[in-house]
């Protein structure tokens, strides 16, 4: 899955905990609170990157959504590897999303984080 995603570029994901995760968000991002995933483009090399998924974030968001934590794993590896891919949804108008949403369907993963994300925001009244 992900060779096509990223045309073969390599990138290393680190699988941890909330814990860590809050720790790199806070580091990198000066943000004090935990995430489900992290993306960090490579600045040289021949990989692509690096991203780090909060398992404890996966499996309690895999429970709220009906599927398996392997299933959410692999949603959060799409979404990280397409922003090292250099897709950015708060800023591409969409691009992201369709992106996301061929790759899912593709290869037959659940509802997108993005779509998720602008779903949830429709019901609190907040703009995706």
């Amino acid at each position: 899955m992900a060779e096509r995603i990223t045309n073969g570029y390599t990138f290393t994901c680190l699988l941890t905990n909330d814990k860590e995760l809050r720790r790199l968000n806070g580091e990198f991002l000066g943000h004090d609170y935990a995430t489900d995933v992290l993306s960090f483009p490579a600045a040289s090399g021949t990989g692509i990157g690096e991203m780090a998924i909060s398992v404890e974030r996966a499996a309690a968001q895999a429970l709220a959504f009906g599927h398996s934590v392997v299933e959410e794993i692999r949603l959060l590896m799409l979404h990280g590897a397409l922003h090292l891919t250099g897709h950015d949804h708060e800023i591409d108008r969409g691009e992201m999303k369709r992106t996301e949403q061929k790759w899912r369907a593709e290869f037959a993963l659940p509802q997108t984080l993005i779509a998720r994300a602008a779903r949830s925001a429709l019901v609190s009244g907040d703009r995706p």
